[in-house]
């Protein structure tokens, strides 16, 4: 097992059972406790767990969003299939207003070597697609970065995207469903999702199968905004179906 394999491993454990020990996690991943160690000050350092005595425990409130760095590691391989996707659909030339988020950042990696422009709204999307020579223009708002999270908010952010218009948004998903549209964690997060909807002509949402059917608080807009939906096969497929009765197209990889 891999370091970020038994990361993963770990981080999932705590937030399910709420708090574990050093042995438990131990017996778990095959590891040593000093290993174990080594990894929960570093789990902890990223904002994913506390570290208590003996162990560690969850952060997470119900309804809280994981941490970015949590769910960087979560369904990878599905959101690069994800991402691949997205890109087919995205042609040279175009202007691409590309959301914050982990899947959205899988694709910077694709778009960094597209002839595009792209308006990327996370730190990491930004860093991804400004590392050195390559076809795409980055443009770059402006904004207050959430913390933890990289993702870009507040007025300058809005007043960026009301300033432009877009051929195609990409926009990652904290919980979509046909019942209750798209939904964010974070307030100043849907006030930039409802932005980037507005100022873009087509709209493609990005979003593994954990999210649809998930409800979060901040509600963004009705599931009818989305022009495209892509998605993994682990997606509810009653949910899908409403979805695409609703008027989304939806591709599954």
């Amino acid at each position: 097992m891999s370091n970020t394999e038994r990361h993963g491993v770990i981080a999932q454990a705590v937030q399910e059972a709420g708090r574990c020990s050093v042995q438990e996690l131990a017996a778990l991943t095959g590891a040593s406790e000093m290993t174990i160690r080594r990894d929960l000050d570093a789990l902890a350092a990223q904002g994913v767990l506390e570290r208590v005595r003996g162990g560690a425990r969850t952060l997470l409130l119900r309804g809280e969003e994981p941490p970015f760095a949590l769910r960087a590691h979560d369904a990878i391989e599905a959101k690069r299939r994800i991402a691949a996707e997205v890109s087919k659909l995205i042609a040279d030339g175009e202007t691409v207003l590309l959301d914050s988020g982990t899947t959205c950042l899988e694709l910077a990696h694709l778009l960094r070597e597209r002839p595009v422009t792209v308006m990327a709204l996370s730190l990491q999307s930004i860093q991804v697609l400004g590392d050195g020579p390559a076809p795409v223009r980055l443009m770059v708002p402006g904004g207050q970065p959430r913390a933890a999270e990289g993702a870009l908010t507040g007025p300058l952010t809005l007043a960026s995207l009301a300033a432009l218009r877009f051929d195609t948004a990409v926009i990652g998903c904290c919980g979509l469903s046909a019942a209750d549209g798209l939904t964010a964690y974070d307030l100043d997060d849907a006030a930039v999702k409802k932005a980037a909807i507005a100022s873009s002509r087509r709209v493609v949402a990005a979003a593994d199968g954990s999210k649809l059917g998930h409800t979060a608080y901040a509600w963004v807009g009705p599931a009818t905004e989305l022009h495209t939906l892509v998605t993994d096969a682990s997606a509810p497929a009653d949910e899908v179906a409403a979805l695409e009765r609703a008027g989304v197209v939806t591709r599954t990889v």
